[in-house]
């Protein structure tokens, strides 16, 4: 079996995959879950891969799942670690010396008028685990959102990207535009939304596990 390695998104934690956790150790995998230090002013790429880098110690046989802004980072660790496989989740698929700061502009992206922050990022996630869900954000103060992404090509190391039916912060037909006009594939596609993570976490724990099937 794999370690996955789970990169959370912007504004977010380790906690963000805490029902994921479980299933993908339930079907035997191992499961590394860093915290990039976002509330660093002075920390960047490099220290966000240093974050994951030290969390994943001398494991091998990795799978790399980068959620939302997670993806700017995800793909950056196949060049440190022997990476088995890189799966992007409903995410900001970046593109070689992007700043994530320009990537909503750059990718034409316009939000879903009239919608509360709930409604964004968590339709579909049980009203218990929502409740829970403010304590856990953290605020984004680090650099990194003015670099330029440092990779001048897509790695070389399969991709998947996973994109989510009812996400209302990344709208499918969006993602699917971005994910082809920035990677040359079509995107799978789950059930929930933008935090299917946290609304339909054994079946992403099953879609994971059978990528590697695949």
């Amino acid at each position: 079996m794999a370690t996955f390695v789970l990169i959370h998104g912007g504004g977010g934690s380790a906690w963000d995959w805490h029902l994921l956790v479980p299933e993908l150790a339930a079907l035997g995998h191992d499961v590394v879950v860093p915290e990039l230090p976002i509330g660093d002013r002075s920390a960047g790429f490099t220290e966000f891969c240093r974050a994951v880098v030290d969390a994943v110690g001398d494991r091998r046989d990795l799978v790399v799942v980068g959620q939302s802004y997670g993806a700017f980072t995800a793909p950056l660790i196949a060049g440190m670690l022997p990476v088995r496989l890189l799966v992007l989740l409903t995410p900001m698929v970046p593109r070689p010396g992007e700043r994530p700061g320009d990537w909503w502009v750059n990718t034409g992206y316009r939000g879903v008028d009239g919608l509360t922050e709930e409604q964004q990022f968590y339709n579909g996630v049980p009203a218990e685990v929502v409740a829970e869900a403010a304590a856990n954000v953290r605020e984004q103060v680090s650099a990194e959102g003015d670099e330029r992404w440092p990779l001048d090509a897509w790695p070389d190391v399969p991709t998947r990207v996973l994109i989510a039916g009812a996400d209302q912060f990344f709208p499918v037909d969006f993602l699917r535009r971005v994910t082809e006009e920035r990677l040359g594939v079509t995107p799978d596609e789950i059930d929930g939304g933008h935090s299917v993570a946290l609304s339909h976490p054994k079946q992403l724990a099953d879609r994971l596990s059978g990528y590697l099937r695949s």
